[in-house]
Parts: structure tokens; C-alpha cells; sequence
């Protein structure tokens, strides 16, 4: 692979910046999951994405101050690698390598619920070959999407959620679900319990994933030291009240969560009752449309990042740095990735987003735990003020995910620690117990 040495053209305002990290997240997750958090919650879905967006927030701020530090690369690895200790940034880069192999895996799972739901007589595992076989083929092909369709889809997202609300008022004006507009009930209840909440939260920021991917457009932003943390705390703001807001009115509209005929896809269930078999139609082919887009790019950025490995010799270059002869794409990554989305079959949605958050809380605690190491301890910024930004508001963000992270479904804790047992001894291979550095992983080139 050619390396430039030309800079990117810095054109990126914070508008745009925003939007893309925001187009990443995929709102209409909110409803993907929505029955999911309920169950697991008994209810108090708002609450559950509350708790998440103020861990988020904090994670957020310590991403912006990190992109300061390292304005180029600006992945969890690179900073823990360079703050903290290149060992442990190998670690926190075979967990985010957790996130990339199998987030396309979970993409695809929820699809394929929704489909199921709307064609009850297809069974799911065929739904599940379908999505894995035509992204499979399309990125062996090498044919991307475009930004501007990302953009598109965006928009369509944000209209199907907007006419959601809309629906739902009207529907509330008369007098359906609760009623009224205003109550604490999706925040609070009699019954409610902090484990349970923290349990949904765990599961809820799987919604956020990919609000930090515009650390990626750092060398084509015009002052991407300011811009990009403003870019990357908006992103969490802005998703965050989205999240919080959608999951109010649903239960505005549908509060006895035991109703759902299936908890996996009852967004499906919700959108017809507010605006019957057209809304539901339009609701189905927004989420269909989102899941296909995000599952086709993360297969996509999975392959290119084995591939980068491969190439550098983090992985076996035979295996993983090959390429097709007359495609150009790595094939062998691409479907290597298509085979672990058959783990799908086995899968509920509550433990496959458990199972990717998994990778996402210890990637978020150590960018937290980074401006500590490279702004409190390598530069000393120990003032009053120093103290305040670089030592206690990122500690709370770390004190917040691993609270969420030992909240984790069991299974997907499980699951995760013998991926992180994996890393570990394939560490100790590669550095000779420990004896050099080990390859430097190029995350960027994922993107």
C-alpha cells in the first residue's frame, strides 16, 4: 500500500464534523434496542441512556483533550501506548480489534430480528446468510459507499425518528399510552433498581459507539485542536438527548414493556402501533437501511484493519496481508469476518452488544486514564486547574466505565476475558516475554 506524503486538505468545519460522527452512531439504534433495554431495565429505558450519556460525556472530554496531544492518529491505542505504556497500548489495541471483528456480527443480528419480525415466515438464520453473504460479496468487490449516501441515510434516519415524535404526539393527544406528555415514569419508578439500571445503561452505549470516529478526519479539519473536542462532545451531547428523548415518547406511547411479543424487535411492534402498516414500513426500511450501511462499512473497516496488521506483521502477513489478484481487496479478512457473523445464529441481541461493549468500556477507561498519564504525570500539569482537568474529570469518566463494564451481561464478560487471555499470551509471543516494544498497531488505516 502506497504511503502519501502529501497532507490531507484541511476543509472540515464543526458542522460537518458533527454530523458525520453522529451519521457513524446510527440514531435508529435507539429503537433497535429499545425492547432489549426495557427487559433489562423494567422500564426505565430513559434513565438507563441517561446514566450512559453522562459516562459518554466524560469519556468524550477526555477523547478532545487526547486529540490535542496526538492530533494525527488519535485512536484509544496510539494514546495509551504513548501516555501510559506500549504493553498495555498493545492491550487496549486487541480489544478495540474486539470491537471491529465483531460489531458487523451484531449489525447484522439486529437486522435480521427486524426482518424476522416483519416476515415472521423466514426464519432468522436465513435472514442472518443474506445480510452476511450480499456485504460479504459487495466488499470482496470493493464497492464503498459514498459519504454523501452515508449522508442521505443520515437524513432518512433523523426524518423516521422525527415522525416517530410526531406520531406519538398525536397519538398521546388522544388519549392512547399514558396520556399526557409530561411525567417522570420513564425516568422513575416505584419498583426501580440501580443494578438494573446500570445493567441497561452497560448495554445502552452500545448507541454511542462510534461518536469518537471523527478523531480520524484530524488531518482534513481546519484547527482540529479546538475543533475536535467541541466535534466529539457534541456528537455524545447531541446522540445522547436523541437517545434519551426517542426512548421518552416510546414510553409515552407503549409504557408496559411486558407486551412485546419479541423484546429483540419491539421497535417494529412500537412503530405500528403509532402509525400503523405504512409508518411501520417506513420504520422497517430506515433500520433495514442503517443496518445494511453500518454493516457494510464495518465489515469493511474490520478487513482493512486486519489487513494494516497483516501488512505491518502484527498478524501472519501470508494470511492476513494478502490480497485478491484481480479485486485488490483483502478477501481472506473480508470473509473471515463473514464466517464470525455466523456466531450470530447462536446470539441474542442483549449479549452480542454486550459482548462488543466489552472492548468498548476498556478502550474508553484507558482514554481516560491517559490524559492522567500524559497531562498530570508526563507534563505535570498539577496546578488547581490542572488537577481539576487532567486528574479528577478523567477519573470520574474511568470510575463510570468500569461501573458500567462490571454491569456487563455474564456471558459477554466471559466471552471478552478469553478474548483478553488471547491477547495477552499472543502479547508475550511477539515481545519475547515482554522482553521489546511489540508492533505498532496503525488503526487509522481501518478508516
Amino acid at each position: 500500500m502506497e504511503q502519501s506524503t502529501q497532507s490531507l486538505k484541511r476543509t472540515l468545519t464543526l458542522m460537518p464534523i458533527v454530523l458525520f460522527g453522529l451519521a457513524y452512531m446510527t440514531p435508529m439504534i435507539v429503537f433497535g434496542i429499545y425492547g432489549v433495554l426495557a427487559e433489562a431495565t423494567e422500564g426505565v429505558v430513559s434513565t438507563a441512556y441517561l446514566v450512559a450519556m453522562i459516562a459518554m460525556l466524560f469519556t468524550a472530554y477526555s477523547y478532545g483533550q487526547m486529540v490535542k496531544a496526538y492530533p494525527v492518529s488519535g485512536s484509544a491505542y496510539t494514546f495509551t501506548r504513548k501516555s501510559i505504556n506500549p504493553h498495555l497500548g498493545f492491550m487496549v489495541g486487541w480489544s478495540v480489534i474486539l470491537d471491529y471483528v465483531f460489531l458487523p456480527m451484531v449489525i447484522w443480528l439486529i437486522g435480521s430480528v427486524y426482518l424476522n419480525a416483519a416476515f415472521p415466515g423466514v426464519d432468522i438464520w436465513i435472514w442472518i446468510l443474506v445480510f452476511i453473504l450480499i456485504t460479504t460479496a459487495i466488499n470482496v468487490i470493493g464497492i464503498r459507499l459514498t459519504t454523501n449516501i452515508n449522508l442521505i441515510m443520515m437524513v432518512f434516519q433523523f426524518l423516521v425518528i422525527g415522525l416517530f415524535i410526531i406520531l406519538s404526539i398525536v397519538s398521546l393527544s388522544k388519549g392512547n399510552g399514558m396520556g399526557t406528555f409530561f411525567t417522570a415514569t420513564p425516568f422513575f419508578n416505584g419498583d426501580m433498581s440501580l443494578s438494573l439500571v446500570l445493567a441497561g445503561a452497560s448495554v445502552a452505549c452500545y448507541s454511542f459507539l462510534g461518536f469518537d470516529a471523527v478523531t480520524t478526519l484530524s488531518e482534513e479539519t481546519i484547527n482540529p485542536e479546538k475543533t475536535l473536542p467541541r466535534a466529539i462532545f457534541l456528537i455524545a451531547l447531541i446522540g445522547g438527548a436523541i437517545f434519551v428523548l426517542a426512548s421518552y415518547f416510546v414510553h409515552l406511547v407503549f409504557p408496559d414493556y411486558t407486551q412485546f411479543a419479541n423484546s429483540d424487535s419491539a421497535g417494529l411492534e412500537i412503530a405500528r402501533f403509532v402509525g400503523g402498516n405504512l409508518f411501520s414500513a417506513i420504520f422497517l426500511a430506515g433500520m433495514i437501511t442503517a443496518q445494511f450501511a453500518s454493516g457494510l462499512s464495518a465489515q469493511a473497516s474490520a478487513a482493512r484493519l486486519l489487513f494494516a496488521m497483516g501488512r505491518d506483521n502484527v498478524l501472519p502477513k501470508k494470511l492476513f496481508g494478502a490480497l485478491h489478484p484481480k479485486f485488490r481487496t483483502p478477501i481472506i479478512n473480508i470473509s473471515a469476518i463473514g464466517i464470525i457473523g455466523l456466531i450470530a445464529l447462536a446470539m441474542d441481541v442483549s449479549t452480542s452488544t454486550s459482548f462488543i461493549n466489552f472492548g468498548a468500556f476498556i478502550t474508553f477507561t484507558f482514554v481516560n486514564l491517559s490524559v492522567i498519564g500524559h497531562y498530570f504525570v508526563k507534563s505535570k500539569r498539577r496546578n488547581g486547574k490542572g488537577t481539576i482537568l487532567y486528574l479528577l474529570l478523567p477519573l470520574i469518566g474511568t470510575g463510570l466505565n468500569i461501573w458500567l463494564f462490571t454491569n456487563l451481561d455474564v456471558h459477554a464478560l466471559t466471552l471478552g476475558s478469553i478474548w483478553a487471555a488471547i491477547g495477552f499470551v499472543y502479547l508475550l509471543i511477539l515481545t519475547r516475554g515482554f522482553k521489546k516494544e511489540p508492533p505498532e498497531m496503525k488503526f487509522e488505516d481501518a478508516e
